[in-house]
């Protein structure tokens, strides 16, 4: 029997009150890679070292959606809208993303996801859209997660134009940040209207180092290519496993 491959995604925080708390993944993310053939697996951020040693688990890695990045990391002082940030986290997804650079190991970068992959080659963030771009439209939704909301236009020379089939697709949106200064190693590959990073891809060889602002896990059981996206990651990390 073949061994399916083990996606590994990594953990944003919640408080339920001072008895319940820790690491969290919304279940669109499990449900979306168990549909497309990958086994799920939590990674929490209990800090770089050990973070680096889960990763002997992984065929693949989803870079999660979750708190606000702390703007010491790119050399800001933080804005008056900044959300929770969780600094700890912040710096065991940077040591994964450099190790999974470094080691050709598939990633795929969801909302928060993409802005850490940014901080972590360089680039910075816009804190708070709304207070910070000129006529911003909405990318913090009022409806379900599982509704697009506005249009992105993806680069005709890029792997996610490949991936999804279409030059422009709807997306969901859930976010408050966004990518500012692009980090030197990637590249736009999507934006929406008001100019908006929306998607990113690695500048140099690799198995696949895609970055998105949205959330395809929450589209792709009914949306075909939102579900291509996942389903070319869960593919990418079956050929690398050992």
């Amino acid at each position: 029997m073949n061994r399916k491959p083990i996606i590994g995604i990594t953990g944003a925080y919640v408080k339920h009150n001072d008895y319940m708390e820790g690491v969290y993944v919304h279940h669109d993310y499990h449900k979306s890679v168990v549909a497309n053939g990958g086994i799920p697996i939590i990674l929490p951020y209990i800090n770089p070292e050990i973070s680096l040693e889960t990763l002997g688990l992984c065929d693949g890695i989803i870079l999660s959606g979750g708190e606000d990045v702390d703007p010491k990391l790119f050399n800001q002082d933080p804005h008056h809208q900044l959300g929770p940030t969780t600094p700890e986290r912040d710096l065991a997804e940077i040591a994964i993303v450099k190790y999974a650079l470094e080691n050709d190991i598939p990633l795929l970068a969801i909302c928060r996801g993409v802005q850490i992959l940014n901080v972590a080659l360089g680039g910075t963030l816009i804190q708070d859209i709304s207070s910070q771009v000129s006529e911003p439209i909405q990318h913090s939704q009022k409806i379900d997660r599982s509704q697009d909301t506005h249009w992105v236009t993806i680069s005709k020379n890029s792997r996610l134009f490949e991936i999804v089939g279409s030059n422009r697709v709807r997306v969901n949106s859930l976010h408050h940040q966004a990518i500012g200064e692009v980090a030197k190693d990637l590249r736009i590959v999507a934006q929406s209207s008001d100019g908006i990073v929306e998607a990113v891809e690695y500048n140099h060889p690799t198995t696949f180092t895609v970055g998105v602002q949205w959330h395809p896990e929450s589209m792709a059981s009914t949306n075909v290519e939102m579900n291509n996206l996942l389903l070319e990651f869960i593919k990418n990390s079956a050929k690398v496993m050992v």
